[in-house]
């Protein structure tokens, strides 16, 4: 018979991210018989977007990987053929929503201090072929450097940052996801801010923002905000309605009324949320054993995702020991940090037979690598006992 440890730390990877006072004011809103599908509260949950994140546009879609999607499928159209540089380590839609658009993918070994691609890599592997630089922030730490936007603006490359664990975040006392062309963000049930699911795309480009309304929606005109792009078409295509003219062969990957309803309530509570992410990610970091764990992660302008937990050696005890303590204490982790670790080794990447051992800091992270739940509510006595329990274990390698 299965007994539950009731002195487990028993720490899920979130909690309480949808709360009582989120839906109440869903209830509230379907109380007044209101519009359901796409309107005037995703219209305020876009515009109440940009001007947080610090961009002029923002297109609410129904996933991350919608943003993801659509962004390649917009900068295909607009910008043409060509590679685009991606990390190792990051979530599958990243990568497949390139080759989903028939972009080329060039991939890049990462940064150990940050879990971002390495700067120096990025710069290295640009070719008069790239297009674009498809930058994720992994797990609230910023993967951007001056070095680098200088680097892309001289030689007009496009930056994409996919902030999906990041927003809040800061570079140079700028938000994350305000620098470039383009910028990702997800709002599952786990991240900073959650609309159950959803996603946004931000950008300062008109036409991209125009590009982006008419494939979120069947790649239909009338999504436009800008008259004359709507007349241009009408001009062109006398002999179809101006209501259902098809710019591009697209997707429906529109959100809810209910869903931009959750996202503005949770938008009033999310720099306060984020300051209490980054000082449990702080506690941790300063209570780990570093001769242990890696602890000296770039954490300048860092918004939290996570508590990131990576073996300072290539150590398959304490790994298996970590692994073990952890299960037992109903402590909830992913192995390889995000998306699973290097995505060289996923099946759907292995038809381009590049070698995962050559990306040497993916690879450690893919084996020596978790990541555990941080939230608003987790208690500093909790993250005490979990540090307590991962010091305890013994290792092998000094």
């Amino acid at each position: 018979m299965n007994t539950v440890n009731e002195e487990a730390i028993n720490l899920p990877l979130m909690e309480n991210n949808i709360n009582r006072r989120d839906l109440d004011v869903v209830i509230e809103f379907l109380q007044g018989e209101p519009k359901l599908t796409q309107g005037n509260q995703v219209t305020q949950f876009e515009q109440s977007w940009s001007e947080w994140i610090g961009k002029k546009h923002s297109v609410f879609v129904n996933s991350g990987s919608s943003a993801n999607l659509l962004t390649m499928t917009a900068l295909k159209i607009l910008h043409g053929y060509g590679d685009i540089i991606l990390p190792t380590l990051t979530w599958v839609s990243d990568c497949a929503s390139v080759i989903q658009a028939g972009l080329n993918p060039i991939f890049v070994d990462i940064d150990p201090n940050h879990l971002g691609m390495s700067t120096q890599k990025i710069i290295d592997s640009i070719t008069p072929n790239t297009k674009a630089v498809f930058i994720t922030h992994i797990l609230g730490l910023n993967a951007l450097t001056q070095q680098l936007l200088d680097y892309l603006e001289q030689h007009n490359i496009l930056l994409i940052e996919d902030v999906c664990e990041s927003y809040g975040a800061t570079f140079n006392n700028k938000k994350l996801g305000s620098y470039g062309y383009t910028s990702n963000f997800s709002f599952y049930y786990a991240h900073h801010l959650s609309t159950i699911e959803g996603g946004m795309i931000s950008t300062d480009d008109k036409v991209l923002y125009e590009t982006l309304r008419m494939l979120r929606s069947h790649g239909m005109v009338r999504e436009c905000t800008d008259q004359s792009i709507k007349n241009d078409y009408a001009q062109r295509y006398p002999d179809l309605n101006p209501d259902f003219i098809f710019s591009h062969a697209s997707y429906n990957l529109r959100s809810t009324e209910i869903n931009a309803v959750i996202g503005l309530h949770q938008l009033k509570r999310i720099d306060e949320q984020n300051t209490v992410r980054n000082r449990n990610f702080l506690h941790f970091l300063a209570k780990l054993d570093s001769n242990r764990y890696k602890t000296n992660f770039d954490v300048t302008g860092c918004c939290s995702y996570a508590l990131i937990l990576i073996l300072k050696h290539a150590d398959e005890h304490l790994r298996d020991a970590v692994q073990t303590a952890l299960t037992k204490e109903r402590v909830e982790f992913r192995r390889g940090c995000s998306g699973g670790g290097n995505q060289l080794r996923q099946p759907y990447l292995r038809s381009m037979q590049l070698n995962p051992e050559d990306y040497p800091n993916v690879e450690h992270v893919h084996f020596f690598g978790f990541y555990i739940g941080n939230y608003p509510s987790l208690s500093l006595n909790k993250i005490d006992r979990l540090c307590e329990l991962l010091n305890s274990l013994e290792y092998t390698i000094t």
